[in-house]
C-alpha cells in the first residue's frame, strides 16, 4: 500500500471546510464588511441591467425580491450607508423607497442588527413568475414525509444566501449535479439529498435517480437528466454555491448554530466469512442529514450495508457545515484503505458498495480531531501502520 497525496483539488476542498486559511489575501475591510459591498455589487449589477432598483412583490422575480429587501436593509443601517457611500454611482442608498405603507411596516417588523445576515428573505414560500413544470414532474412531487430533519438544511442555506456566505451561479452543466448540492428551481430552493448509481439510458447518455428536496417541504424522485432540464429551461434557475470557509464543529453549541448533519461509523453484522475475518477493521463512514437509526434500519435489504444488520461505534454532530463536502474529505483521507468488497444483492446482482473502509476506529477518531484542529493537511494517512504521521 502506498500513502495517499493530497493534490490541488484536495487543498481546494480543505479551502472550503476551513482548513487552509493562511494564504488568503489581506484585505483593509473586515469579512463583514467586504460581504456587505459584495451584496450591494450585486444589487448595482440588477440596476445596471434593468434600468431601476429592485423591488418587493409577489410578482418580482425571486432574486429582485431579495436585492430589495437587501437594499432595504443597507439603508436603514447608519454605518452601511458609511461604508457604501464610496460605491454609490448609481445614488441607490439616497433615492431608495419602499413600495408601499405596508411593506415599510413588513420591513420594520423583519430588521436584524445586521443588514446581510437577516432572515427576513425566505424562499420557503417563493414561486416564480416564470415557473414552467412538465405534467409528469408535477405529478411525482408529494409531501416529503422526514421534512422536519431537512428543515436545518434550508434555513441554514437561506441565512447564508442572505448573508453573502453562498452565492448563486447560473447552472451550466450536468456534473454540477451531486449529492449535497442545492440549486434554485422552479422558485424553490432544490436539496439533492441521494443520487443512485450511475446507469446509461435509452439514448446512451449518462443518467441517476435523484431523491430531491424542496424548500416548499415536499420532494421528488426524479432523474439527473430531468433536473438538468428543469434548470436549463427555467430562467431564473441557479447552482447554488458552496459556503465560504466557516467552523467544522462547535464544542458548544450556540443559539445561533445550525445542526447540518452527522458523521457515522458502522460495524457489519453479515456471517459472510470474507466480512467477519475483517470484523476489528472494517468500518463504514458515512455522513446523514437526518437520523442514523432511520438511516440503517433497512440495512439487511440494501446493498450499501452489505445486505446485513449492522451496529453504530461512533457518531459525532456536524454544525454549520456541508455534510456532503465532510463525506468527501473522510473518504479522500481513507482512500487507500477502502475495501473493493463484491457482494449480491438480494436480487442476486452482484454490486460493490463504495464506502467501507479497513480502519480501525482511532484513526477515524484522529482524522476527526485534525479536521477539526484545521491541521489535518499537515498529515498524511499511512496506510501500512494504519496511523497518521506528519507530511
Amino acid at each position: 500500500m502506498t500513502k495517499p497525496e493530497y493534490g490541488e483539488e484536495d487543498d481546494e476542498l480543505l479551502e472550503k471546510l476551513g482548513e487552509l486559511e493562511e494564504n488568503k489575501a489581506t484585505s483593509k475591510y473586515t469579512p463583514r464588511e467586504e460581504r456587505i459591498i459584495t451584496g450591494f455589487e450585486d444589487i448595482q449589477r440588477f440596476c445596471d441591467k434593468h434600468g431601476r432598483p429592485p423591488h418587493h412583490g409577489e410578482d418580482r422575480d425571486i432574486f429582485e425580491r431579495m436585492y430589495a429587501v437587501r437594499l432595504d436593509q443597507l439603508m436603514a443601517q447608519e454605518d452601511c450607508r458609511d461604508l457604501l457611500r464610496p460605491f454609490d454611482h448609481q445614488n441607490l442608498l439616497s433615492s431608495r423607497l419602499p413600495d408601499t405603507i405596508e411593506e415599510i411596516d413588513e420591513i420594520l417588523k423583519h430588521f436584524s442588527d445586521d443588514p446581510i445576515e437577516s432572515d427576513i428573505t425566505n424562499l420557503k414560500h417563493v414561486r416564480s413568475v416564470s415557473e414552467r413544470q412538465s405534467p409528469d414532474e408535477i405529478a411525482s412531487r408529494k409531501t416529503c414525509e422526514d421534512f422536519s430533519e431537512f428543515k436545518p438544511l434550508f434555513d441554514n442555506v437561506q441565512h447564508e444566501l442572505n448573508a453573502g456566505i453562498r452565492e448563486t451561479r447560473e447552472f451550466k452543466r450536468k456534473a454540477e449535479i451531486t449529492r449535497g448540492k442545492y440549486f434554485i428551481v422552479g422558485g424553490q430552493i432544490a436539496y439533492v439529498a441521494e443520487r443512485d448509481a450511475d446507469f446509461l439510458n435509452d439514448q446512451g447518455n449518462v443518467d441517476a435517480r435523484l431523491r430531491v428536496i424542496f424548500s416548499n417541504g415536499t420532494e421528488s424522485n426524479l432523474l439527473m437528466r430531468s433536473l438538468q432540464r428543469a434548470l436549463s429551461q427555467d430562467e431564473t434557475g441557479r447552482r447554488i454555491t458552496e459556503p465560504e470557509a466557516g467552523p467544522l464543529f462547535s464544542d458548544e453549541v450556540k443559539e445561533n448554530d445550525t445542526k447540518t448533519g452527522v458523521i457515522y461509523v458502522l460495524r457489519s453484522l453479515s456471517e459472510d466469512e470474507n466480512v467477519k475475518q475483517h470484523h476489528e477493521y472494517l468500518h463504514k463512514i458515512g455522513v446523514t442529514t437526518g437520523s442514523v437509526e432511520r438511516r440503517i434500519q433497512n440495512a439487511k435489504n440494501e446493498s450499501t450495508y452489505l445486505c446485513a444488520d449492522v451496529r453504530v461505534v461512533m457518531t459525532i454532530d456536524l454544525f454549520n457545515i456541508d455534510p456532503a463536502g465532510m463525506e468527501r474529505l473522510l473518504h479522500k483521507i481513507f482512500d487507500g484503505v477502502r475495501c473493493n468488497l463484491e457482494i449480491k444483492d438480494r436480487f442476486g446482482k452482484p454490486v460493490s458498495p463504495k464506502e467501507w473502509f479497513m480502519v480501525p476506529t482511532q484513526a477515524i477518531e484522529e482524522a476527526v480531531t485534525l479536521i477539526k484542529s484545521e491541521s489535518i493537511a499537515d498529515y498524511t494517512f499511512d496506510t501500512n501502520t494504519l496511523k497518521f504521521a506528519l507530511k
